[in-house]
């Protein structure tokens, strides 16, 4: 039997960190100081099999975003310690590519352009139909996953 001996390296299409973070369960830090919000986002975003991990103020946020790697921080504007902005702004001191969504009952349109400011990369008015959630959250996951990937390659 005649087989050929190719020597060189089978190219990979992408990097295992890559691949991994492609097919594990993505987690959610959801600050939220409001308990029944908490607890109806964490079970609606868990039934869609996202692994959600819960803090109710900054120090919380802080603290479990230092401890622990999220594929999203889903933020509310107003916390018992502060504002969602300033969380926003010390997680970016340390997590420049972590993609933060806030979910807030401020509804002005200055709102929305200061968390942008300050490094979310959406904005989501609630209450909002879950499907928007659900939908907002898993785009920019995905849209996060996809530069590693592309980044590993």
């Amino acid at each position: 039997m005649n087989r050929s001996t190719d020597n060189r390296a089978p190219k990979a299409l992408v990097s295992e960190a890559a691949l991994s973070m492609q097919f594990k369960t993505p987690r959610v830090l959801y600050i939220e100081d409001h308990e029944d919000t908490r607890e109806l986002v964490t079970l609606l975003l868990s039934q869609k099999s996202y692994e959600v991990v819960t803090g109710s103020t900054i120090e919380s946020g802080i603290a479990l975003a230092h401890s622990q790697r999220f594929d999203l921080y889903l933020l509310d504007s107003w916390l018992p310690d502060g504002s969602g902005l300033e969380l926003c702004q010390r997680i970016r001191q340390f997590d420049k590519t972590t993609p933060i969504l806030f979910y807030s009952a401020a509804a002005y349109a200055s709102d929305y352009e200061m968390a942008l400011q300050c490094g979310a990369q959406a904005y989501l008015i609630k209450p909002s139909q879950p499907s928007d959630l659900c939908r907002l959250v898993s785009d920019l996951i995905e849209s996060s996953r996809r530069k590693w990937t592309h980044a590993g390659q």
